[in-house]
């Protein structure tokens, strides 16, 4: 059509040279009056096949199939995002996203204890009810393989409704992470360096850390972002002292996660960020809650965890530096430690833990960089135990140390590969040293 058109103004232009000697000059004057007519008319015909092209490319799926979109959320590190407007003016009612991760840990000292794991794998959605309320939830499974005869677990990890009150405000209801430190609502594996999750933030700070309840969140203009809740907390009842859970970590051993969960002491938690300056989190929260739950069994009734955690963070260019201390205390415990005599793992009264971390992007090209980090680690689980009549108490526990080195490419932004050193140090000789070797690999879309 293009080209009909072109010739058209060339043979205009060859009959406006010819002059008066090919015909007299009132027949080419209406000759070259007809040409310029029709050079027009097929302009205005390639306009409306133009415009009808585009209106059939602009109408969107949603128009064709009125049932619900599903798409991917792919930004790493985030909380899910509500659902977005479409191309065509329709919201897309339902967002689906996921990550997991595959590790290989080889303790040096130990070649026979290498092992590897599908560590987890995890899906998440999202829907919109309207503009303002939206429902999000994750589903986990660990170590591949769920059964009775099995380690691997299924659970549900978050489930909660949303609604936004405000543009900058809101409530939020049902099973949601606790939003203290800087890993607990940001644990996907593209989200931080090393095949491991840190062992401030799993073992003082239980990874990852859910109760049901209220939530109230929100931010204002100057970066200061909130949270505040009231719900389920932990149960002292569910305490092991005959096995290691409890030193491994304390509040890990006896979270509920909302499985038929006791429920006549809630918890209160609150915490806040500040990200007025770009690349800056500055921030932490509060935790607290009674263990008794009403037990009449056991003497646990005013026994109270109280735990809170400040942290840092500041990104830079290629450089990511940050830092977290947390310390948690139990109160009460003396009566049901009386109970617990002869047993290895009493309930501490207090327990601790921080990190000091610093990476560096060295190398990137097109999607794809590297990033190497050093972090150093102290924590301990059962740093003090309430006093005890003499010979009949706990000794506390040693401080461990650890140094990790290594390094995570991003193959891309949602898909990473892993590598890192982990040195092992103890206050106390028995304990020794050690070392492991780390491998891993992890995605998000």
């Amino acid at each position: 059509m293009r080209q009909f058109i072109n010739s058209g103004a060339v043979a205009l232009a060859l009959l406006a040279a010819a002059g008066p000697a090919q015909a007299d000059e009132a027949a080419l004057k209406a000759e070259v009056e007809q040409l310029r007519a029709e050079v027009a008319a097929l302009k205005d015909a390639v306009h409306e096949m133009q415009t009808q092209r585009s209106a059939v490319a602009a109408v969107p799926v949603a128009a064709v199939a009125p049932s619900a979109t599903v798409t991917a959320v792919p930004v790493a590190g985030t909380a899910p995002a509500p659902a977005q407007a479409s191309a065509g003016g329709e919201r897309e009612a339902t967002t689906l996203w996921g990550y997991g991760e595959l590790n290989y840990n080889h303790p040096s000292a130990h070649a026979a204890d290498a092992q590897a794991d599908l560590r987890r794998a995890v899906l998440g959605f999202s829907h919109s009810f309207d503009e303002s309320t939206h429902v999000y939830g994750e589903l986990e499974w660990e170590h591949a393989v769920t059964s009775a005869d099995d380690q691997g677990e299924s659970e549900v990890e978050q489930l909660y409704v949303e609604h936004a009150l405000a543009p900058n405000y809101g409530v939020r209801a049902g099973l949601m992470l606790v939003p203290l430190g800087l890993l607990n609502e940001h644990h996907e594996p593209t989200s931080y360096y090393g095949v491991e999750r840190n062992f401030v933030e799993t073992a003082i700070i239980p990874s990852t850390w859910r109760e049901g309840g209220v939530a109230g969140y929100g931010s204002t203009e100057g970066g200061l972002n909130w949270n505040v809740g009231i719900g389920t907390g932990p149960d002292l009842g569910k305490w092991d002292a005959t096995a290691d859970e409890g030193r491994a970590s304390p509040l890990g051993s006896i979270h509920q996660e909302l499985q038929l969960a006791k429920a006549r002491d809630p918890s209160l938690w609150g915490a806040l960020n500040w990200n007025g300056i770009p690349g800056l989190n500055v921030g932490g929260g509060v935790f607290t809650a009674k263990l008794g739950q009403g037990n009449t069994e056991l003497p646990i009734d005013d026994t109270r965890l109280t735990l809170g955690e400040v942290h840092a963070r500041w990104q830079s260019g290629p450089f990511d530096l940050s830092g977290l201390y947390t310390r948690g205390t139990i109160s009460d415990t003396r009566a049901f430690n009386l109970t617990l005599l002869g047993q290895p793992t009493p309930v501490p009264k207090s327990f601790w833990g921080g990190y000091a971390q610093g990476a560096w992007r060295a190398l990137e090209w097109d999607r794809s960089y590297l990033a190497t980090f050093v972090r150093y680690e102290q924590f301990n689980t059962a740093a003090s135990y309430e006093a005890q009549p003499q010979g009949l108490g706990a000794a506390a526990m040693p401080t461990q140390r650890v140094w990790t080195v290594g390094a995570n490419y991003y193959l891309n932004p949602n898909v990473v590969f892993k590598i890192d050193y982990q040195d092992f140090r103890y206050d106390a000789a028995a304990f020794g040293y050690g070392a492991r070797f780390d491998l891993g690999v992890g995605y998000q879309f």
